[in-house]
């Protein structure tokens, strides 16, 4: 599953072992990415304190559904066979539309998506794979669309945020969890 070991759940510090039980009874399991890096519970802090400044901020132009787009879009960039798996999954069910992560992973100027969701991707490309050429220009793209320089900034975070990650699950060789292959792609039964 992973280069490395991961770490018994009973075994980890009450913070994060906390985090974690909270994370499987919303989801009904442990995505492999929390205890993969409770190895190091420091790191593990450090990490998801950032992951949640980003992904579950507030006050922005993006909305959770345009997050989990920029993270779908750039980990398939840098061949992050989890982030695109379990983002993706997040994506779908954020967007309540079962094929959009298949479509921005593969080519997201081909995808179903709005023309400002396509300039925010375009941005996110561009600082996923040439952040060193970001201009104006790339700014005044955003603008037309009705982001902000904030917004910019949050785009800019995300995707390099998530390279680190695509990077740490890719050298570790971090597996998704089967469970989010599925996630989103058909409607939930309803119980009678």
């Amino acid at each position: 599953m992973s280069r490395y070991p991961h770490p018994e759940l009973k075994d980890l510090p009450e913070d994060i072992r906390a985090r974690i039980l909270e994370v499987q009874e919303k989801s009904g399991f442990i995505p492999n990415v929390f205890l993969a890096l409770a190895r190091r519970p420091a790191e593990w802090r450090a990490f998801f304190a950032y992951h949640d400044a980003l992904m579950l901020k507030e006050d922005s132009g993006l909305s959770k559904g345009d997050r989990e787009m920029i993270v779908t879009t750039t980990s398939a960039a840098n061949q992050c066979l989890y982030c695109v798996v379990a983002h993706g999954a997040i994506l779908r069910i954020y967007e309540k539309k079962p094929l959009v992560a298949d479509q921005v992973a593969v080519n997201y100027r081909k995808a179903d998506i709005t023309p400002r969701q396509r300039a925010m991707l375009d941005f996110a490309m561009k600082v996923c794979q040439r952040s060193h050429e970001i201009g104006e220009e790339d700014f005044d793209a955003l603008h037309a669309h009705g982001f902000s320089d904030e917004d910019a900034w949050d785009i800019a975070a995300i995707t390099a945020f998530f390279g680190l990650s695509n990077r740490m699950a890719s050298f570790s060789n971090m597996q998704p969890n089967p469970e989010f292959y599925l996630l989103g792609r058909v409607p939930k039964q309803r119980s009678s």
